[in-house]
């Protein structure tokens, strides 16, 4: 039946019966969109409510056995979509081109079983062998019996909805990326690197000379592009091509993360830009190292700090630190870290990340002064064109309670790590340099940034504040055995329901870092020891 031609039987039902009972309705209706073979026993019964644990296991492990045996009808027949679900498992088997699987289902939590795969992937003559873990989800469809709910990342939880896979001869020769120093990055070693590899073959692969494609899985974009390379069958032959990364510091940006669930750092070059390590947790989610778009929280004083000095302000400048204070009979503000000091100066009012003191001081920003110190100073709210894709950060101004919250790195202020690793990384320089991951001449349409640089006072100043902050303020503990010339600033930003979002940014020497803990309550908690260890490995 045409999917218009029920919807009229159905509404001509509803239509000719308004006057039944809602009981007898829902009958109809319920008959109508159920599947043929649970209409065979008229009124029966039908189950209610989430499915049982038993249920549960019963149906993932009959969906995994018959997908594992080959039989796409009867596992597209056990999902709530058999159709969408037919098409993705041929597809599985005929464009992705995997002659065997064997899924295996580990132990369910509520709904959700998780599962891991070994499959054989065979192009031309070529097989290799192919394991991941994925996921699915029983619930009970509208015949009453528990069904998996159909989506494209049950057959690889990095599809998207309207993705698929493809093996075949890749698309670009093959390339091997090297580090600043010309250590070849392997993304087995490096797994938070995958995406970025993909980008960066699909864009530079045509100027590098030579190279063979070789056979491979990759991920089919909804609109044709290659997402990802997944598996590799036969490693084809190619040419290095060098990236500003660090072996060294993503290996330990990498493990950093692994501690703190949601969450991604950054790390750059301070004098270059060079972007020397790129990591998140998990590492095939969420890019939040490059296009997280949250709150910054306290991590932007660091800016408002530098617009302050600019007006007048000094680190022995006076400033009370109220316990709860508003301005203009604005909103009300409280302080995370401390209670007070009235006694505060305000190179103790950064390092302690007393809002009540930088939001008194509003007066001394007026206008857009904020906003284009954030733009004309740190390069923030501009398309960087780094190499890879990003999503840039965003200082709307404003007056009143916005500006205020701008002040603390709320509001809506949003940004990455990326763009407060930069921000470390402009006050040790005291100039902004543009970030990237290859050689800047290599990236085609690459704008041109200009920016002014921080005064000598104002550097000066800043960097004071940023390691009293690293030394004896809120930075402290995680800063602790990390040597050189330092500084730091912690932030945390409330971002809906739940437990703030934990940041953190720091520079030691020529590196500057910045992470985030999605949840993580205090950035110095959270996301400190994560930029602490990134900074010690430079």
């Amino acid at each position: 039946m045409q999917r218009g031609a029920k919807v009229g039987i159905v509404g001509g039902v509803v239509a000719g019966m308004l006057g039944v009972a809602g009981y007898g309705v829902y009958n109809v209706l319920d008959a109508l969109n159920s599947d043929s073979s649970s209409t065979s026993k008229a009124g029966s019964a039908k189950s209610a409510g989430p499915p049982k644990a038993e249920e549960i296991t019963e149906t993932a492990a009959d969906f995994l056995a018959a997908w594992s045996s080959g039989d796409t009808a009867k596992a597209a027949s056990l999902t709530d979509s058999p159709q969408t679900a037919t098409a993705a498992l041929t597809g599985y088997k005929d464009k992705a081109h995997v002659t065997a699987v064997k899924a295996t289902p580990g132990t369910a939590i509520g709904g959700k079983v998780p599962f891991g795969v070994a499959a054989t992937l065979s192009f031309e003559g070529k097989s290799a062998p192919w394991t991941y873990d994925s996921a699915l989800t029983v619930i009970r469809g509208a015949s009453g019996k528990p069904v998996v709910q159909w989506k494209a990342a049950v057959v690889h939880p990095k599809l998207a909805e309207g993705a698929s896979l493809e093996t075949g001869t890749a698309k670009q020769p093959t390339l091997d990326f090297t580090d600043r120093h010309g250590k070849v990055l392997d993304p087995a070693k490096y797994p938070s690197l995958g995406r970025f590899f993909t980008q960066l073959r699909s864009k530079y692969a045509a100027k590098a000379s030579g190279g063979t494609p070789g056979v491979e899985t990759w991920i089919d974009s909804a609109d044709g592009t290659v997402a990802e390379t997944l598996q590799v069958i036969v490693k084809g032959t190619g040419s290095t091509f060098p990236t500003t990364l660090d072996a060294d510091i993503q290996s330990a940006a990498e493990k950093a993360v692994l501690k703190r669930s949601g969450s991604a750092v950054t790390a750059l070059d301070v004098n270059t830009g060079g972007v020397l390590a790129i990591a998140n947790n998990p590492a095939t989610g969420t890019n939040l190292a490059f296009a997280a778009t949250a709150a910054p929280g306290s991590t932007f004083k660091v800016v408002t700090a530098a617009a302050l000095l600019k007006a007048g302000v000094t680190p022995s400048t006076k400033v009370q630190c109220k316990a709860h204070d508003n301005v203009h009979q604005g909103k009300m503000y409280k302080n995370v870290e401390k209670e007070g000091n009235l006694q505060a100066t305000f190179a103790w009012d950064f390092a302690n990340s007393c809002n009540t003191a930088f939001i008194s001081q509003v007066d001394k920003v007026p206008g857009n002064t904020l906003q284009n110190t954030a733009h004309d100073v740190f390069g923030l709210g501009q398309d960087w064109g780094i190499g890879v894709s990003t999503k840039k950060s965003s200082i709307p101004g404003g007056t009143g309670d916005e500006l205020t919250s701008e002040m603390i790195g709320q509001g809506m202020i949003t940004a990455s790590p990326l763009d407060m690793a930069s921000v470390a990384a402009t006050a040790k320089n005291g100039r902004f340099h543009q970030p990237r991951i290859v050689a800047a001449d290599l990236i085609p349409d690459r704008p041109s940034i200009s920016t002014t640089p921080l005064s000598s006072g104002v550097k000066s100043s800043l960097q004071q504040m940023m390691r009293q902050t690293a030394q004896s303020g809120t930075a402290a503990t995680a800063m602790s055995g990390v040597n050189g010339n330092v500084g730091a600033k912690t932030g945390s930003a409330e971002d809906g329901e739940g437990q703030p979002n934990g940041w953190f940014l720091a520079y030691r020497d020529d590196v500057a870092a910045s992470a985030i803990v999605q949840n993580g309550g205090h950035g110095g908690d959270s996301a400190g020891p994560i930029v602490a260890a990134v900074l010690k490995a430079s």
